[in-house]
């Protein structure tokens, strides 16, 4: 993930690059270096210094890797012929490269030509089953064709190989909660919060699901997750403050004030209404009436 520190500065050398103020070499780079996607910039950029021979030759080596990004840049703006003229370029100077054997699937993927993409992808995992890269391409191939079920199946197969890869789990989430599977996405967020305790997202999103599922078990696991989130973030997150109060709502209407753990609950939601009812005192004041009567509503339900 991206940190403001690192968007920030990101930002400022783009605007500085755009004015013509120079820098572009070091923009492209930090785009590679952040993992970011800004397509157009980079196209533009990155065909500014390629065109300049000049500028192109004093890149040393780098000059293959500009050229890489310049081509997924190409697929993602739908300039297929700069990409193709780049990718023939690597092929000319790797003719052996499995790296620009991915590229060329790409550019299948980009013409929207899906057997030869998949035929690519096949023949380039046969000589090296491992690579992250072209698995997580078959994934996207399949989601880009609406076969989403496809797109789950060699999300979980990835998965039994590459456990540790927190992107794909989170992407198998969503997937997940887009279908309503809400036991399947708790099981993915529960393998997030193992391997990543203190990011607060995961956290929230879980106690999100479980809310969604019902249930005096879920809604009780809910509104610890939730408190955790709200620990994590330092009581500033808004909707896990929101998930307290509903969690301990809908739970009071389950067990109806019977049991200790659930009044002490209530206390829970009137602590996190209390802070709710600060914040949009400071930050949204005329928004204040309806967050009040939506919190009383929550308690006469309860």
């Amino acid at each position: 993930m991206v940190t403001k520190t690192e968007e920030t500065q990101l930002n400022r050398l783009e605007n500085q690059v755009d004015n013509g103020g120079g820098g572009a070499w070091d923009y492209l780079c930090l785009v590679r270096k952040l993992k970011v996607r800004r397509s157009e910039k980079v196209l533009k950029h990155g065909l500014s210094i390629l065109n300049d021979p000049k500028q192109r030759s004093s890149l040393g080596a780098d000059e293959w890797t500009l050229y890489e990004q310049v081509a997924v840049a190409a697929m993602d703006c739908q300039c297929l012929d700069v990409a193709k003229d780049c990718t023939k370029v690597l092929r000319k100077r790797f003719p052996d490269s499995k790296r620009v054997g991915r590229l060329e699937a790409m550019l299948f993927e980009a013409k929207g030509s899906w057997e030869l993409a998949e035929k690519a992808y096949a023949s380039l995992l046969e000589d090296n089953p491992l690579d992250q890269a072209i698995h997580k391409r078959r994934v996207a191939m399949a989601k880009a064709q609406g076969n989403i079920s496809v797109a789950i199946d060699w999300l979980n197969k990835y998965l039994e190989t590459f456990m540790a890869d927190h992107d794909a789990w989170r992407e198998l989430a969503e997937i997940y909660v887009s279908l309503q599977m809400y036991k399947q996405a708790a099981f993915c967020y529960e393998e997030l919060i193992l391997s990543q305790p203190t990011v607060p997202l995961y956290h929230l999103a879980y106690a999100d699901v479980l809310y969604t599922l019902g249930g005096l078990e879920n809604l009780q696991t809910a509104k610890k997750y939730y408190a955790s989130t709200i620990d994590l973030t330092g009581g500033k997150n808004t909707r896990a403050l929101f998930g307290i109060c509903l969690c301990a709502s809908a739970i009071t209407q389950i067990t109806k004030g019977k049991s200790k753990e659930e009044k002490e609950g209530s206390q829970l939601q009137s602590l996190a209404a209390k802070v709710l009812e600060k914040d949009y005192k400071q930050r949204a004041p005329d928004k204040l009436p309806q967050l009040t009567t939506a919190l009383k509503s929550l308690t006469l339900s309860s």
